[in-house]
């Protein structure tokens, strides 16, 4: 089976403008932003779906989240707001089937999206 996407992007196989990268993760911009700012935060490791996920995946999750947080902070969206965003499934959107959190901000985002 050939490598998914995200995962040649975190080994840097397949080129893409990196934001941030910690031990096991990283966030890159996505080439079809839905923001002023729109970045995917991925694991290293592939794990597909949320669905795929297991108590031992605990720390690895939360990792994501605060991840997610630090990016907003350091790119000054806490104040007036930013959208951490977790698709799981093709009926929520999910087109790569890789874990992705997308970091949504720097615009008034509507709700529900779409």
């Amino acid at each position: 089976m050939a490598e998914c996407v995200f995962c040649g992007i975190a080994s840097k196989k397949i080129p893409s403008r990196i934001a941030a990268e910690q031990d096991d993760l990283v966030a890159f911009h996505d080439t079809n932003p839905q923001a002023p700012t729109h970045l995917l935060i991925v694991p290293k490791r592939h794990v597909a779906s949320l669905n795929d996920l297991s108590t031992a995946d605990a720390e690895l999750a939360g990792r994501i989240l605060l991840f997610g947080v630090e990016l907003a902070r350091s790119l000054n969206l806490q104040k007036a707001g930013y959208r951490l965003v977790l698709n799981t499934g093709p009926d929520a959107g999910q087109t790569v089937h890789h874990i992705h959190l997308h970091l949504l901000g720097g615009r008034a985002l509507a709700w529900p999206p779409g």
